[in-house]
């Protein structure tokens, strides 16, 4: 049986947003988007766009402090099993960042398969921060344990997930998010309750808890309350945290 070639593409780095060219760049966020399971084909060009509202909404904030935001343009739209070549996108986007920016903390932040290939590259050197919103994870048959953890050690972790989510399984997250506390303290999980996986319901202050949690570790602002409580909050409360209504109102930004 002939096979199809696997086409040869290189990622890319999106356009830079955020801190002006005659100001030092003091953190980057790498914005992963989502895909699917299995496809070789070239990146949807609709995939970026709640990332891209994301990026909009972290540079609103960050940009009069140096942050600067790029959205990472994947080889293939798929993961493809242990290829998981958004994942390795995702690797070689953070050594771009420090080619072009230096020694500057940088965060992962994804969505759908897009958050998986950011807590999966997280070991990174570079890398302190980890967003991942509606994580796709496998599932069945204990394939949830062989997810790895311990490249998490040492980052800033958040994980937001909806709890009527039907696309991706936010007791799954639960279950990573759980392994990953036992080695890393500094890992949290907010549940949006009645929310689906766009997060769409709530999506203010998804958007306000996002832009609190990054820019608190990136630039070394502080968290606000209920972030600081959940990061120090153990198992299961630090992991169960409800979102509520009106959230962004006690945000710094």
């Amino acid at each position: 049986m002939v096979q199809e070639a696997v086409p040869v593409r290189d990622a890319r780095l999106g356009r830079a947003a955020g801190a002006a060219e005659d100001r030092t760049v003091h953190g980057v966020v790498l914005l992963l988007p989502g895909g699917e399971p299995a496809s070789t084909r070239k990146q949807s060009p609709l995939a970026a766009t709640g990332t891209r509202r994301l990026g909009r909404w972290l540079t609103r904030f960050g940009s009069p402090e140096g942050l600067v935001t790029h959205v990472v343009h994947y080889r293939y739209r798929g993961w493809n099993g242990d290829e998981a070549h958004p994942a390795r996108d995702a690797e070689w986007a953070t050594d771009e960042v420090v080619r072009r920016y230096g020694d500057v903390p940088v965060c992962l932040a994804g969505s759908g398969m897009g958050a998986r290939a950011a807590l999966r590259a997280a070991g990174h050197s570079a890398v302190n921060t980890v967003l991942a919103l509606a994580p796709w994870l496998p599932g069945g048959d204990g394939a949830h344990d062989s997810e790895p953890v311990r490249q998490l050690v040492g980052r800033r972790v958040l994980l937001v997930h909806g709890t009527v989510d039907r696309r991706t399984d936010p007791g799954l997250s639960y279950r990573l998010a759980e392994r990953a506390k036992k080695v890393n303290p500094d890992v949290c999980r907010f549940e949006v309750h009645t929310d689906d996986h766009r997060l769409k319901q709530h999506r203010d202050e998804v958007l306000a808890l996002a832009a609190d949690f990054v820019l608190g570790s990136l630039l070394e602002r502080g968290y606000s309350r209920p972030v600081t409580d959940a990061l120090a909050a153990p198992p299961p409360l630090g992991l169960r945290m409800p979102l509520a209504a009106g959230f962004g109102a006690s945000l710094r930004p």
